[in-house]
């Protein structure tokens, strides 16, 4: 696992849409409607549950060395990071934040 990841297999309740989501370990996201939490500074150490844990909203799609990547935007704070898409996510949804963010014109899209 590299580059100081924490593998933390929790699940959740998502905070936007309330789904149960079932945690692997690397789940980050809800994958209905791919919003997220700011809880991490480095995946999985959790440094940010105290000082924000806002909701995050995706904003983008974008690619990356690992493939398709969703980006979030802290409602609170503003900070952005990016998450890789799971099979597992509502392709209609990504579809959705990949076009919306293509017509604002935004660097963080791509269209599928």
């Amino acid at each position: 696992m590299g580059r100081g990841i924490r593998q933390v297999k929790e699940d959740f309740e998502c905070e936007n849409c309330g789904l149960i989501v079932t945690g692997n370990g690397f789940t980050n996201h809800c994958p209905e409607c791919l919003c997220s939490k700011h809880v991490d500074n480095t995946p999985g150490d959790r440094a940010m549950l105290e000082e924000c844990g806002c909701l995050m909203e995706p904003i983008g799609i974008t690619t990356t060395r690992g493939g398709t990547a969703i980006v979030h935007k802290c409602i609170n704070c503003g900070v952005e990071s990016t998450n890789r898409t799971s099979p597992d996510d509502d392709i209609e949804q990504v579809q959705r934040i990949a076009h919306k963010s293509s017509r604002r014109g935004s660097r963080n899209s791509v269209i599928m």
